[in-house]
């Protein structure tokens, strides 16, 4: 369910398809080990840069911790990433 409020999803109320998890180091120059992801959760508010699963490259910014968004993206960027604690879900 979209909250258009704070621009997130709440994926407790639609249930979650992922059936793995794995903790992701902000890279420039590497994909993620497995791709495309299923979402990511951020643990620590901040900025995310990634390479969405079309080959765009998007900053998502202010993304609120302790939220799992929807995104299925094959890069997360050490350059222009400040929130932290990043897990990806497969």
């Amino acid at each position: 369910v979209f909250n258009s409020s704070d621009n997130t999803f709440d994926v407790s109320q639609k249930g979650s398809k992922a059936t793995d998890a794995v903790a992701v180091t902000p890279d420039d120059a590497n994909d993620l080990a497995t791709t495309p992801t299923e979402g990511l959760y951020i643990g620590v508010t901040g900025d995310v840069k990634v390479d969405m699963i079309d080959g765009s490259t998007v900053t998502f910014t202010a993304l609120k911790g302790g939220i799992v968004y929807p995104y299925s993206v094959s890069r997360v960027y050490a350059t222009g990433t400040t929130a932290t604690d990043i897990v990806a879900l497969y």
